[in-house]
């Protein structure tokens, strides 16, 4: 079985914090753990593949987010 992350997926970790995937790991016995890098904290911790949720990006800005980058 492969892992669902890939080095520098965007992601969600702990209590709604944004992270960047930085290593996989892959245990025999346990699965898949990721390091992921976390801007709030400015650290990197160790999550499991199960407390790891993709970051959704919108395929257009929402209208609050057009007047910004323009």
């Amino acid at each position: 079985m492969n892992p669902i992350f890939q080095f520098s997926n965007v992601v969600v970790v702990g209590e709604g914090q944004i992270g960047v995937i930085l290593k996989t790991w892959q245990h025999p016995k346990e699965g898949y753990n990721y390091d992921v890098y976390v801007r709030s904290s400015n650290s990197i911790t160790n999550y499991k593949e199960s407390k790891i949720k993709h970051f959704i990006y919108s395929k257009y800005l929402a209208e609050d987010e057009l007047e910004f980058y323009h």
